[in-house]
């Protein structure tokens, strides 16, 4: 069984939530941050959710305020925002360090499961990605300036 299933994470209500719920289930982790250059990517991330939700797939949103400060809000104000400018309904958790001493296990455990560029284990910006297939394992990471729709294929073979 994948770590993955072992984590409780909050949602951006403050709910605990036990990630076991996604056995089965092809995920897309992103770190999000509404006020990025790359926010518009909301829109593209909704459209995927929207098209291979019923097949099994789930994209995560988890907004860090780590990178220039871009998301400062709390999270009633974001779930706000991001549902009114972008029509957002797949699952935020709560906000989250996804590097450093305060980084959330959850990030810890994407990061150590598929290293980034030059084989770091850092984020290095908003919306980076990390698909996970059915079983709880990270099979590909993306960095910010990958359009979610270009990951459609991969997403295609993993349902």
């Amino acid at each position: 069984m994948s770590r993955l299933y072992e984590l409780t994470v909050k949602t951006i209500t403050g709910q605990d939530w036990q990630l076991g719920a996604l056995k089965g289930k092809v995920v897309l982790f992103v770190n999000v941050a509404s006020k990025c250059g790359f926010a518009k990517q909301y829109h593209e991330l909704e459209n995927l959710y929207s098209k291979y939700k019923d097949q099994g797939f789930e994209v995560i949103g988890v907004p860090c305020n780590q990178f220039n400060n871009q998301e400062p809000g709390s999270g009633e104000e974001i779930l706000k925002l991001v549902k009114e400018k972008y029509n957002v309904n797949f699952p935020l958790l709560e906000k989250q360090d996804v590097n450093g001493s305060n980084e959330s296990p959850l990030y810890k455990f994407l990061k150590e499961s598929k290293s980034g560029i030059l084989g770091l284990h850092v984020v290095k910006w908003n919306f980076e990605k990390f698909l996970v297939d059915r079983s709880g394992h990270v099979v590909h990471r993306y960095s910010s300036m990958t359009d979610p729709h270009s990951i459609a294929p991969e997403i295609e073979k993993l349902l």
